[in-house]
Order: structure tokens, then C-alpha cells, then sequence
């Protein structure tokens, strides 16, 4: 038997859709020289991640295990499902930019003040602006 690994996404996909519409999957798999469950396990991938899934990588993923479970939740293979929405994704980009204002307005509002207690002290003490140590 051939491994998975050895067909290409394209070949996969094509048993994928001859599985979906009705073929054996034992005739499929004797003639394509894999394991049924192979292709039961593609055709899941494939209606989950679209073809994207024919060509995911065993072993560990980036971000762990918390990054597993939440990527085989039911709502994210859902969402990774359906086709991207145009407005729903850039509903989402707006979202996040939005997000990403707000903290640089943050960190402004925190360096203005900052600032403005340091020239207040400065102005209180009558310190020079750079002390003789400094000067060359």
C-alpha cells in the first residue's frame, strides 16, 4: 500500500469527490493502493478545511495543544468550512486595527504625561538641562 503522503493534494481530492459521490470507498482504496480509512479521513478534512486539508502535516502544530483544540473545536472547522465572507472578514480587519489605535493612543496619552511631569520637575528645580558630566 501506498502511503498518504505519497499522492498529491490533487489526486486526493479526486477520490475525495468520486467518494463523496457514492463509490465504494473499498474499491477506491484497493485501486488507489491506500486504506479506506485514509480516505474517510481526507473527506473529513476536505468538507472541514476545504483542499487546504488534503495537504495538513502530521505531528505537532505551532502554537501547542491549546492551538489543536481550539482549531478542532466545532465552531472553528464551521468557520473553516464556510467560504470567507468579504464583509465579514474586513468587519474583522477593522476590528483589529480599531483595536490597535486604541492601544498607540494609549501609550501616547502615557508618554505626554510622562513628559509633561518631567518638565514640570525640571521647571521646579531649576536643573539645567544636561548636567556638567555630560559636557565635553
Amino acid at each position: 500500500m501506498r502511503g498518504k503522503s505519497q499522492l498529491s493534494g490533487v489526486e486526493k481530492a479526486a477520490l475525495v469527490r468520486r467518494l463523496e459521490a457514492g463509490e465504494p470507498a473499498s474499491r477506491l482504496a484497493l485501486e488507489a493502493g491506500v486504506l479506506a480509512k485514509s480516505l474517510y479521513q481526507w473527506a473529513a478534512a476536505h468538507r472541514a478545511f476545504g483542499a487546504a486539508g488534503l495537504n495538513r502535516k502530521r505531528g505537532r502544530k505551532p502554537g501547542g495543544r491549546a492551538a489543536a483544540a481550539m482549531a478542532s473545536s466545532p465552531d472553528a472547522i464551521a468557520a473553516a468550512a464556510r467560504p470567507p465572507d468579504e464583509r465579514e472578514s474586513a468587519q474583522s480587519r477593522i476590528a483589529e486595527l480599531e483595536r490597535l489605535v486604541g492601544r498607540q493612543q494609549a501609550d501616547l496619552d502615557f508618554f505626554r504625561e510622562a513628559l509633561r511631569s518631567w518638565d514640570e520637575k525640571r521647571r521646579a528645580s531649576d536643573a539645567p538641562i544636561c548636567s556638567p558630566s555630560s559636557k565635553k
